[in-house]
Order: C-alpha cells, then structure tokens, then sequence
C-alpha cells in the first residue's frame, strides 16, 4: 500500500479476492429474504396499499378478485422467467423461481399465525416498505429476485451499471398509481411513499461498484 498525501492507495494485487458465497448460505438467504419481503406484502396488504413490481400487480389482482395473492404473484411471474433464462442464466433463474414459491408459501402461511386486528397504514406501510426492500437486498446478493421488474433491474444494472433501485423505482410508481382504478387517493398516496422507501434501500445498498456478491 502506497500513499499520496494523506490518501492511501491500494495496490489491485492487495485487494483480498471475493470468496463466493456457500451453497448453506445461499439456502438460509433465499429463506430470509423471501420471508422478509413476503411479510412486508402482508402488512401492506392488511392496510390496502399498493407496491411495485409483480408483487404490486398481484398485490391489486388479489383486491379485485376472489384469487389469492400467493396465486397471482406466481402467475405474474411466469412471463418473465423467459429473460431470466436468457440474459440471467439458469443459476439466477432457478433462486428467482425458488424465491417467488417461497413469497407465495409465506403469503398463504402468514395470516394462518398471525392474526392482525389494527395496525395504522402510514406505519404498515414504512414497516412493510422497509421489510420488503431489506429483504430483496439479501435475495439480490446471493444472485436471486422475485422475477419481473427485478429481473430486468438487475440486467440493467449488470450489463449498463444502472441502479437496480432507481430503475425498479421508475417502473414500480408508474404501476403503483395504475391503483388509482381500485384504490382511495390516500391509500395510493401512501403506495407511492412506500414504493420510493423500498428501491431507495435498493439503490443505496446494491450499487455495482460497491458489490458484486
């Protein structure tokens, strides 16, 4: 290690080499992150408020239908496995595929334990965003999403080094106020809030000159 001024410079030969992460670690990740962000979606949808992404699809397919979140959400998804397998691989798409069946699961398993009585929806919805967002960190870090928007974030990220965050952010409030159709302006005011909380915890904790897990 050299120094100019008072700046230390490190030598690229210095630098320790990234030691991939274990296949144990991968499986404990995909389950903490899926359940993370599977029960932030629970608390924003005991409140009727709207995300982004797929999630955000189904979240609002499951108000005005009979057909669970859970359902949806694998349904959503089926499209965009096509350019997971493409531009992804088969490694990344297979974690995202294990990781959508997991939200799913948890979805469906969530109000069976916990019942919720009363929660206030600005506070659902800061818990909730910031429940998801963590736990979509975790999945991107050990090379897996939750399908759609992801998918496509993490390309964009990958291949032009465009922020996974501030590209879902884009797609994700164009569909949140798509739920101007089902839902009352605060509850929609309030989906945009969480919306930008979630891929601002993107953006500021998965930037590809930070990290590359």
């Amino acid at each position: 290690m050299t120094r100019t001024g008072s700046v230390p410079i490190v030598d690229p030969s210095e630098r320790p080499q990234r030691v991939p992460h274990s296949r144990f670690e991968n499986v404990v990740a995909l389950f903490i992150g899926t359940f993370a962000v599977s029960f932030g979606l629970y608390l924003l949808k005991e409140v009727g408020v709207a995300t982004g992404g797929t999630a955000g699809i189904a979240l609002l397919a499951s108000y005005v239908t009979s057909w669970s979140f859970g359902v949806w959400f694998v349904l959503v998804n089926l499209p965009f496995f096509a350019l997971a397998i493409w531009r992804m691989g088969w490694r990344f798409t297979v974690k995202t595929l294990v990781a959508v069946v997991l939200v799913s699961v948890f979805s469906e398993v969530h109000p069976l334990l916990l019942e919720i009585r009363h929660i206030e929806p600005i506070y659902a919805t800061l818990l909730g965003s910031l429940l998801a967002g963590i736990g979509l960190i975790v999945l991107f870090r050990h090379q897996a999403s939750l399908g759609g928007v992801n998918i496509l974030a993490l390309y964009l990220q990958k291949s032009r080094g465009w922020r996974a965050g501030y590209v879902q952010l884009v797609v994700d409030v164009l569909i949140v106020l798509a739920a101007f159709a089902t839902l009352p302006l605060p509850m929609v005011l309030l989906s945009v809030v969480g919306a930008v909380i979630l891929n601002m915890i993107i953006a500021m904790n998965h930037r590809p000159d930070r990290y590359f897990g």
